[in-house]
């Protein structure tokens, strides 16, 4: 199956010492609304609450990755991988301190690749 949702290195590096410095598991949402707009948002796992109008489009590096429903619209043809780049965010994101932000790089899915796409589920299958 294709994943949905891929992470650079660089990111993971950041994951990692995220997770050192909070000392508990870590999630991510993108919506589309206020701060940095669609900007991936990285918090401890719980301090974000996802719900029926969010997507799960994967687990990436320990991490699970939600989307806004309304957001996933406009995504889900296409390969999201997280990566990270050098200027503070205005989000509530928990990297912001480090002087650095997490982004979204995509790519569209070839048509073969559409029918081997990892599926999603809603927030609430995945938090139940």
């Amino acid at each position: 199956m294709i994943p949905r949702i891929t992470i650079t290195d660089s990111a993971k590096e950041v994951v990692d010492k995220l997770r050192k410095q909070t000392g508990t598991e870590l999630m991510f949402h993108q919506s589309g609304g206020c701060c940095d707009g669609s900007s991936p948002m990285c918090f401890e796992k719980g301090d974000f609450k996802v719900g029926g109008s969010d997507i799960w489009l994967g687990n990436i590096h320990g991490c699970d990755f939600f989307m806004s429903s309304d957001q996933f619209e406009y995504w889900k043809h296409t390969q999201l991988t997280l990566d990270v780049t050098p200027g503070r965010g205005s989000s509530f994101s928990l990297e912001i301190p480090m002087g650095i932000r997490f982004i979204i790089r995509s790519r569209i899915f070839t048509m073969e690749e559409l029918d081997d796409l990892e599926p999603t589920k809603s927030a609430e299958e995945v938090i139940s």
